[in-house]
């Protein structure tokens, strides 16, 4: 078979309807992700603290930090978000960026913004240890 057959097969093993199934579901997330960060901006309680003492302020401060952690993964999220959408909307999406494999649905399903298959996401885990 070549090379470029051989690709028009992997972008196939998506269903229309299954692609419109992780289309949704990635548009949902972004949907929520993006409407907790306006909540935390319009939240006045991270902005100033008044009162307490010393202890109370760390206290403030440790979650603080822990909330902009929090956001900092979400706004990742969202850049992954929007990648596997511009992926869908290119016809590349669900195919493993590092074997070229199709990606199953089911692991689109759990995991929507993932580029790798399962195999190859393992193989990377294991070299990282």
């Amino acid at each position: 078979m070549n090379k470029l057959l051989l690709e028009v097969v992997k972008l196939k093993h998506l269903t229309d309807s299954q692609i419109r199934e992780l289309k949704l579901s990635l548009i949902e997330m972004r949907k929520k992700l993006i409407e907790s960060a306006h909540q935390q901006i319009k939240d006045p309680s991270n902005v100033t603290f008044e009162g307490g003492d010393e202890i109370d302020r760390a206290d403030m401060e440790g979650e603080r930090y822990l909330t902009f952690r929090i956001k900092g993964r979400e706004a990742t999220l969202i850049h992954k978000i929007d990648y596997a959408l511009m992926k869908m909307e290119s016809g590349t999406y669900g195919v493993c960026e590092n074997c070229g494999d199709p990606i199953p649905f089911e692991r689109l399903k759990a995991r929507p913004v993932t580029t790798m298959c399962f195999e190859c996401k393992e193989l990377e885990e294991e070299q990282e240890k």
